[in-house]
């Protein structure tokens, strides 16, 4: 009888020694470690004993081949990165839980640089003294937007967080009601200003505010105005607010200086590129703001960052505020931010430069000519089990930027046939791929939007759909 047929017993089982000293184990030795590979090897023996005592096993189970082969698949598992490369076909280009905007080359090669070696992050070399490090970006932000002076934090609500602590702790910030924003996770502007120490003002009504409720609200405990930009969401309708200029004015009257939180932040016209105009920071500043925050990894196109920019004097208040040590940012994302900024010295050249401009600049009729070459090969990799079909979409910017401009698109409309497998099996199945597969289910369909997908990653999307067959 072979071995395949043979219920093991107890007996059958290999040792640790012996297997340790296979040949079938070199490889996995000397890629994971002796101590590594033993432990793995522990772990499978005693599953194979649990089976064997409830003879469940079959001697051939037992053959070292195919204990290393069990021990190299958990290896594998096991070293397999939590934070995996995956394809965004869910229709959000900036999407917040899928890392925002994609960095250019450029700034990928200055961060691998950054990490290879020694850097001069807080380093002189003209005078070989200590240095500030955000001197590598100031003079860019600077020369971009207007502004006196620049400083970097870890995101836009730490910029926001340092600058109430350091110009409002225990004073009021008056704000509209109509600008009292939630952002991602709950997190509300109300709870900023009492992280940071300073008190709220609401002033207006949530549709309307006017010039007069803000004078009327000033007192001896006013530290500050503050506009919030309404990037993640639009009121419609009877509706008034006070513009960056009219609140520049009334704070200059009473000796008071302008916060403006942009969230996104733009330094350049996305009317120039065919999308829906946003503020941009220039003229922001132009307008009379005596700082201003934005973000550097959404519409800027950057890494994680908070950027304030503005008033030379108050610029020095935050960097001299305890909590800028906490909240300033490491050599990895200056790294990034210097060339990226470099790159909007030639706007004209950004949406070729630009991953996220790229992405949201592109055409929706080579959207759908890719989803056409791509239709037959998903169609094959299903084998019937879903009908499949090229569709119109319209994508969204996401993490709160421009929130009613929607981008026409194409992609896949995959939708389950009669007694057919469902949509979530499939779903979890893309999830699983190599590189994992990102869409969206709604209206009983599973969206494919093919506007993230780059022409040159297409090749690879492609060669993986063949592990959907089993």
């Amino acid at each position: 009888m072979a071995d395949a047929d043979v219920i093991a017993a107890p007996g059958d089982i290999p040792s640790l020694d012996r297997l340790c000293n296979d040949a079938a184990f070199a490889t996995l030795a000397a890629e994971y470690g002796r101590a590594e590979l033993i432990s793995a090897l522990r772990a499978a023996l005693d599953a194979l004993r649990a089976r064997v005592v409830g003879r469940a096993a079959r001697r051939a189970e037992l053959a070292a081949p195919r204990i290393a082969a069990t021990v190299a698949a958990a290896l594998a598992r096991r070293h397999q990165p939590s934070l995996r490369r995956v394809f965004n076909l869910s229709g959000t280009v900036l999407h917040t839980n899928l890392g925002r905007a994609l960095l250019p080359q450029v700034a990928i090669d200055a961060v691998v640089a950054a990490m290879a070696a020694p850097v001069n992050l807080e380093f002189d070399l003209d005078g070989g003294t200590r240095g500030d490090r955000d001197r590598h970006v100031e003079a860019l932000l600077c020369e971009l937007t207007g502004a006196e002076a620049a400083t970097v934090v870890n995101n836009n609500a730490a910029a926001v967080v340092l600058a109430l602590a350091a110009l409002a702790n225990r004073r009021e910030v008056v704000v509209s009601r109509g600008e009292l924003v939630e952002i991602g996770g709950s997190f509300r502007i109300p709870d900023v200003m009492r992280a940071a120490g300073a008190r709220l003002h609401e002033v207006g009504a949530t549709n309307r505010t006017h010039a007069s409720d803000y004078a009327a609200a000033i007192g001896p405990r006013t530290a500050a105005l503050m506009k919030v930009h309404a990037s993640n969401y639009a009121i419609q309708g009877f509706t008034a607010s006070v513009g960056v200029a009219g609140l520049a004015s009334i704070a200059a009257t009473h000796g008071l200086p302008l916060l403006v939180d942009l969230g996104s932040g733009s330094l350049v016209d996305f009317a120039d590129f065919g999308l829906p105009r946003e503020p941009t920071v220039r003229e922001t500043i132009a307008a009379g703001a005596d700082l201003v925050m934005f973000s550097g990894d959404k519409l800027l196109g950057g890494p994680q960052a908070g950027l304030v920019v503005g008033r030379a004097e108050l610029v020095r208040r935050l960097k001299r505020h305890p909590l800028k040590r906490a909240l300033r940012v490491g050599k990895l994302t200056l790294a990034a931010l210097e060339p990226l900024l470099t790159l909007y010295r030639a706007p004209e050249r950004l949406a070729a430069r630009l991953p996220a401009l790229r992405a949201l600049t592109r055409a929706p009729d080579a959207i759908a000519a890719q989803a056409e070459r791509v239709l037959p090969e998903l169609e094959a990799a299903l084998d019937g089990r879903y009908a499949v079909a090229v569709h119109g979409m319209q994508s969204q910017v996401g993490s709160g930027a421009l929130p009613v401009a929607g981008l026409a698109s194409h992609g896949l409309a995959i939708r389950r046939r009669p007694r057919g497998p469902g949509l979530d099996a499939l779903d979890a199945a893309l999830r699983a791929l190599p590189r994992a597969v990102v869409g969206r289910i709604a209206e009983r369909t599973l969206w494919l939007d093919l506007r993230c997908l780059e022409e040159a990653d297409e090749r690879e999307f492609v060669a993986q759909l063949a592990f959907l067959r089993r």
